[in-house]
């Protein structure tokens, strides 16, 4: 007798993330962790840069630059989100792949 479908899907294979599987993997996360700060602190440094274009273009009556400015605002408060979230984001779909 073969076994059915959902026999061999019971047997089941258990894969986890091993955090000592590779040599070099604490290191390569304090890399990530500093890339991270790198990102943020980029991010806050276009707002600010983007802000003050976004006024200088208001000041001067010159539409082209202050949507920009406003641009470069938006994207810079996005990028400064997904940086943060990046941790949360990436946990909560493993969690979902886990469950599937």
């Amino acid at each position: 007798m073969t076994p059915s479908h959902s026999a061999v899907v019971t047997a089941g294979i258990d894969i986890t993330p091993n955090a000592s599987g590779l040599p070099g993997i604490a290191q390569l996360r304090d890399i990530v962790g500093a890339v991270m700060t790198v990102g943020l602190i980029l991010a806050v440094l276009a707002v600010i840069i983007s802000a003050i274009v976004w006024a200088f273009g208001s000041q001067t009556s010159n539409p082209h630059m202050s949507g920009r400015g406003k641009q470069g605002v938006l994207i810079g408060v996005v990028a400064a989100a997904v940086c943060g979230a990046s941790v949360t984001l990436v946990n909560f779909f493993w969690d979902v792949g886990q469950s599937v």
